[in-house]
């Protein structure tokens, strides 16, 4: 169903972008039908601007309603919640294997982990510079 709806979708989106361009521009700069003569008279007229504003305007609500048919569909499977809500929570259990899935653990010396810590305890060496006594 999503990848119907996401095909029309991507259809609706070329045609629009297609009839946007067949208009006439005000500046004359990239329009098909206007200028001097460049299309031998294709899409002029009055009645023909009217046609592709509609076509554009139509085109345009249904680029809309599929793009909120493919959020509201995409939203509708799956779960809800956001990635943070999780966040400082206990490892959860593998119902499979029987164990549980832990994160790395931080270290028990009373601090971070890090290489800023290591250097304010003096563990790391410093480092040295090529060319340098």
């Amino acid at each position: 169903m999503i990848t119907v709806i996401l095909v029309v979708h991507i259809m609706i989106a070329v045609a629009l972008i297609v009839v946007v361009l067949m208009q006439r521009s005000e500046g004359g700069a990239l329009g098909m039908g206007g200028g001097g003569g460049g299309g031998g008279g294709f899409l002029t007229g009055r009645g023909t601007a009217n046609l592709l504003t509609r076509t554009t305007a139509v085109l345009a609500m249904c680029f809309f309603a599929t793009s909120i048919v493919l959020t509201l569909l995409a939203n509708s499977g799956g779960p809800r919640g956001s990635v943070f809500d999780n966040a400082g929570q206990p490892a959860a259990t593998d119902t499979k294997a029987g164990t549980e899935k832990s994160a790395p653990s931080a270290p028990t010396d009373g601090g971070g982990g890090g290489l800023l810590d290591d250097l304010e305890r003096g563990r790391a060496p410093l480092p040295t510079v090529p060319g340098t006594r």
